[in-house]
């Protein structure tokens, strides 16, 4: 029991040192990842056009 005790005592020390993201960190970090996505899916997008039209032209 005294190491269960010892073990919840530390998890909480260590929650105490976590810094949490506030809401605009948060909100930023999402725009970012949210146009990196969206640009790199145009960019395949685009590649895959080109590949298909390029195929295409060569099967014909």
């Amino acid at each position: 029991m005294n190491k269960m005790k010892s073990y919840y005592k530390s998890v909480r020390e260590e929650l105490l040192k976590v810094i949490f993201p506030i809401k605009e960190q948060v909100r930023t970090a999402f725009i970012s990842v949210f146009i990196v996505v969206t640009v790199i899916s145009l960019f395949l997008a685009l590649i895959d056009v080109i590949m298909s039209l390029s195929l295409t032209s060569l099967m014909n």
